[in-house]
């Protein structure tokens, strides 16, 4: 049974820790028995940790001291990485109970069963569109035993017996949580589908995690696609038209479409007060469901001690820093898939030829359970090169017919990798070990890494598991379709009917059909490094990177206006020199609008021709700041306009100034004031917000907010539209009085630097705050922190964490 130990309560709370003598007396009495009970801490029990059969773990000998601070923030200490896991579990599920639940119950393919087929999931872990989509791929992936074989690979194409151990450990964790706690969270206290789980369920978290650019987006099309009955004449025959195909796909994997995206800036030694590297890391991630952060310290004396935070029912720290290196994550332009069409055999649409000979698909029948119905079965279809699709979205259809069909190529579904990555960053003492830890481990899926270190290096990687797709492959393989989706996306489209075609291997690549590390973009030891999901050919203006494949992304094309204004802000900042962490803090909170700087001057001048009758509107387009601020008077009828403006006005007929390689920052510009649309879409933005009733000069915070627990809380920021740093992709409800919550934006911030001292400077902020239970203490104190522009001063070392006056230190066993 487990019997955490509160062995302090928060200093300053009750009547007996109000004088200073007892506050230090309690203080030194918390440090003697740190060391003992991690002195002491029992040694992990011999269960296997591969998880075979995918039993529960158990927590027999399993312990770990959790210290934690302000805002609710764990400080966790163990002695291996089973304990370390046991103590992760645990404190996650302490917040995030619920919400991990929902997860486990994805990944085993339960959601019909509990929810009805119909429902939408919260979209965290796959595209799919409904429960019974995400169940039949989820359950297709349990029933083919896929995570279980990639447990079973050898490190380093397999994960290491270290992140092994973690997920028994987290999973033990959680469920000895579970046993000890009742669920108070109303969005699944009493439900039957909170159960534990097992380290099996945690590596199937991660798998999907993996997928999510790969076949995590193409579910639907997987469970979806359908053998032609028999030719007939109302059956498809012709192939997707190429340009219409072509932009779909380039849409679909536009950053100003995605759910996820992110700012990282690391600068050298040479633009800093101290010679010490910088790095301020600023991903825009959900605030709602399960891609949100959660922040921790994870140590094991002696051999680990990192700081920062995971995505939920992750393992490790994703995102943080130690006391010599820190790092940070962007959403990447890399195209973590591929197509190979597929000839099909004469008379049978489940055979395709390679190289003249028929090769039988796969099938795989599922069948998952529904509630109050009768289960649902369909069958899969696989190929050598990945499961058949029907298409890619409603947006992008590839129909199955008599003669062709679609296979997709994830390379990501074979890498659990991921988790090993980040522990080797958690354990880095300088970039060169994080440049080490990429080439070692190969495990990143749809990221690029920013790093810096004490010693004043900065670092960018774009290294990542893509398809081994050359500009000659696809030059040599490409189908018609696959010329026109390539270079307009980076979705190559590959004749499968050769076997000339294969991907092939780099000699330096720990998974076959995958590029190695000798073929990523790198750029070290810049003033600075900077990406905002735009291609790495930008990450210093003064250094392009070139001469990657197209498959990684762009080069010497338009950037977006936050790249733009991303760029303009690190780069003076670069030449000013003199940097520190405040500066890093400064850039955060700027909330300067770059769409503004390039076209409110010319919307001004043009505003009262276009809108002779209301003097008003054009007044208050004049008089906004540029920024987006929660006091900011204007901002919010420039939003309106601007999205109305983009979204009826073809790019090219955006700008009078068109965009050029040779000015990339800078260009396009001048605002066309003459386009058609531009005056309609300045009408329709007053008329709107005066339908709401709200004024066109309103404060931005007044309309742009969150509720927690009755509370509004005002929201800054902007939109990706606006090429905002601080990005707020809000809820728009007009009658809910404007923005009434943030889908994603700005999520973990860390701003961090070294001094010459022990401990690093680093100053963290999550946006939506550290719990989803309305509950808890911690489900919105740090997005009142985040609305007032303030940040959390990240306690490191031990001296500072039992200092904390919220100290709060709970023994966990099994």
């Amino acid at each position: 049974m487990v019997q955490p130990a509160v062995l302090i309560r928060p200093l300053g709370g009750t009547l007996h820790l109000r004088t200073r003598l007892t506050r230090l007396k309690h203080l030194a009495l918390t440090g003697a028995a740190l060391a003992v009970v991690t002195a002491t801490l029992p040694g992990a029990a011999a269960a296997d940790s591969g998880d075979r059969g995918g039993h529960r773990p158990s927590d027999r000998g399993l312990s770990a001291v959790i210290r934690y601070t302000e805002f609710g923030i764990p400080h966790i200490v163990a002695k291996d990485y089973a304990n370390l896991g046991f103590g992760t579990g645990w404190a996650q599920a302490a917040d995030q109970v619920c919400v991990l639940a929902d997860g486990f119950l994805t990944v085993n393919g339960e959601r019909s069963r509990h929810f009805g087929p119909d429902a939408a999931p919260d979209g965290s872990l796959s595209s799919a569109a409904t429960n019974v989509s995400s169940d039949l791929y989820f359950r297709g992936v349990k029933d083919a035993g896929t995570v279980e074989e990639l447990l079973r690979t050898p490190a380093p194409a397999g994960p290491s017996r270290d992140l092994k151990e973690l997920m028994r450990g987290w999973a033990a964790g959680y469920n000895a949580w579970l046993r000890k706690n009742r669920v108070t969270d109303p969005a699944c206290a009493g439900a039957d589908w909170v159960r534990p789980v097992s380290a099996l369920d945690v590596a199937r978290r991660g798998f999907a995690v993996s997928v999510l650019g790969g076949q995590g987006r193409a579910v639907d099309g997987i469970t979806a696609a359908r053998p032609p009955a028999a030719p007939a004449p109302s059956a498809p025959t012709g192939a997707p038209d190429p340009a219409r195909t072509a932009e779909a796909a380039r849409a679909l994997f536009a950053a100003e479409n995605a759910t996820m995206g992110s700012n990282a800036v690391a600068f050298s030694g040479a633009t800093t007060a101290n010679g010490r590297g910088l790095l301020l890391g600023n991903p825009h991630y959900p605030w709602q469901g399960g891609r949100r952060f959660w922040q921790s310290q994870q140590t094991i004396p002696g051999e680990l001690n990192v700081s920062g935070a995971s995505l939920l029912g992750t393992t490790v720290v994703n995102i943080g820093f130690n006391d010599k290196v820190a790092w940070s994550h962007t959403v990447s332009t890399g195209v973590p898939l591929n197509l190979h069409q597929l000839t099909l055999a004469p008379g049978d649409p489940t055979s395709y030829l390679v190289d003249g000979r028929p090769e039988r698909m796969t099938a795989r029948t599922v069948t998952v359970p529904v509630k109050d119905g009768a289960p649902v079965t369909r069958t899969q279809w696989w190929t050598r090169y990945g499961p058949v699709v029907g298409g890619l979205g409603a947006q992008l259809p590839l129909p199955w017919t008599v003669t062709t069909a679609y296979a997709l190529n994830d390379p990501n579904a074979a890498n659990l990798r991921g988790s090993d990555t980040a522990l080797g960053f958690a354990k880095a003492r300088s970039t060169r070990d994080v440049a080490d830890t990429l080439r070692r481990t190969q495990g990143l899926p749809w990221v690029n890494t920013i790093a810096a270190d004490s010693a004043g290096h900065s670092y960018f990687s774009q290294s990542q598991v893509l398809p081994r797709i050359t500009d000659e492959l696809a030059q040599r393989c490409s189908t018609p379709l696959g010329r026109a989706t390539y270079p307009a996306s980076g979705v190559a489209v590959l004749d499968g009917s050769r076997s000339d075609c294969a991907l092939g291997s780099d000699p330096d690549a720990v998974q076959p059909g995958t590029f190695g590390p000798a073929r990523m973009p790198v750029l070290r030891d810049t003033p600075y490094v900077e990406n905002s999901n735009d291609s790495a050919w930008l990450t210093n203006a003064d250094r392009p990177l070139t001469g990657y494949e197209r498959v990684f992304g762009t080069v010497a094309t338009e950037r977006s206006l936050r790249t733009r204004g991303g760029v303009e802000d690190v780069a003076a900042m670069a030449d000013r020199g003199q940097l520190t962490v405040a500066d890093l803090q400064r850039q955060q909170f700027a909330n300067r609008a770059p769409a503004g700087d390039l076209a409110a001057a010319d919307v001004s001048a043009a505003c009262p021709a276009a809108l002779p009758d209301d003097p008003e509107a054009c007044r208050v387009i004049g008089a906004w700041d540029r920024t987006v601020n929660s006091e900011s008077r204007g901002a919010l009828f420039f939003d309106r306009f601007w999205r109305k403006f983009a979204g009826s006005v073809p790019q090219a007929e955006q700008w009078k100034v068109p965009f050029s390689a040779a000015d990339p920052v800078r260009t396009p510009h001048t605002v066309n004031t003459a386009a058609p649309g531009f005056a309609k879409a300045l009408r329709d933005a007053a008329a709107e917000l005066r339908a709401a009733g709200i004024p066109l000069d309103a404060p931005l915070g007044a309309h742009q907010f969150v509720v927690r627990n009755g509370e509004r809380i005002p929201v800054s920021g902007g939109t990706e539209s606006l090429g905002v740093w601080n990005k707020t992709e809000p809820v728009w409800n007009a009658a809910g009085g404007g923005y009434v919550e943030v889908a994603h934006g700005t999520s973990h911030v860390q701003a961090v630097g070294w001094d010459g001292g022990r401990c690093p400077v680093a100053r963290t902020l999550l946006a939506y705050s550290q719990s989803s239970n309305p509950a808890s203490p911690h489900h919105s104190d740090q997005t009142r922190l985040y609305a007032g522009e303030r940040w959390v001063t990240s306690r490191f070392c031990e001296k500072d964490i039992l200092r904390s006056p919220a100290l709060r230190v709970v023994v966990v066993r099994g």
